[in-house]
């Protein structure tokens, strides 16, 4: 048999590092970037932060769900890199039905409405505005006892070396009724602000006072306002 290596062609072999312009698979292969490292830490930063989850010993009789760190790179529409995205998310397939989670669904806007409401405004001449919430789910509290591994790369020990989990108080990505809660803390804070649920829609709030008129569409955490009075809207 005549092989590459008797005929004198040898292919040289590649060692690949992790580069700016590659999305890492790992919170390993991150931190070989100082780009994607100060990714990771921002995120750890900001569930830090929002008080997130408690560091504590797992309790008898319960188990912990996993968790990852997704790494993404968000670009300009030129093609050219806004900046590094790093996410931590929770693996929610193993959540146990009845003891780590109730409720999943959370409504979003019809289409309908999505047609209707901006088709208004225009024909109008009202203002619109879109919103997108930054680590919106982070904002919804969580009612369901749920223990979590610590985050890849950030693992703490206790006083006495012993392992720590995190209870969390705060819901994240992957979580199966995050949807449902960040919607409800959302929902909260509108009709605290004057805004009411419409009928036809659960996902569109309503404002009316006097001659002002606000619409709000809500699509997960892309928000669409719609008034007639720009100080109002912003």
């Amino acid at each position: 048999m005549q092989t590459k290596s008797k005929s004198g062609i040898f292919k040289p072999r590649l060692f690949t590092s992790v580069l700016t312009d590659q999305e890492p698979t790992s919170i390993v292969e991150a931190f070989q970037s100082p780009a994607w490292t100060a990714a990771a830490h921002t995120e750890y930063t900001a569930l830090l932060a929002n008080h997130t989850w408690d560091l504590m010993p797992l309790p008898v009789g319960r188990k912990t769900v996993g968790c990852k760190w997704i790494f993404k790179i968000k670009r300009n529409t030129d093609g050219s890199v806004a900046r590094y995205k790093g996410r931590l998310v929770v693996k929610g397939y193993l959540q146990e039905a009845g003891v780590d989670f109730w409720d999943t669904f959370s409504p979003v806007v019809k289409p309908t409405t999505v047609h209707v409401v901006p088709a208004l405004a225009v024909s109008m001449g009202w203002s619109l505005c879109q919103v997108d919430i930054n680590n919106a789910f982070l904002n919804g509290d969580l009612q369901e006892e749920i223990y979590m591994v610590q985050p890849p790369g950030f693992k703490q020990l206790g006083d006495n070396g012993q392992q720590l989990v995190c209870r969390l108080k705060k819901v994240l990505y992957g979580l199966k009724q995050a949807p449902r809660a960040w919607f409800h803390k959302l929902k909260e804070f509108l009709v605290d602000t004057g805004f009411v649920a419409s009928k036809a829609d659960t996902s569109l709030f309503v404002s009316q006072s006097g001659f002002q008129l606000m619409y709000v569409l809500v699509y997960v955490d892309d928000i669409i306002v719609i008034g007639n009075n720009n100080q109002a809207i912003d």
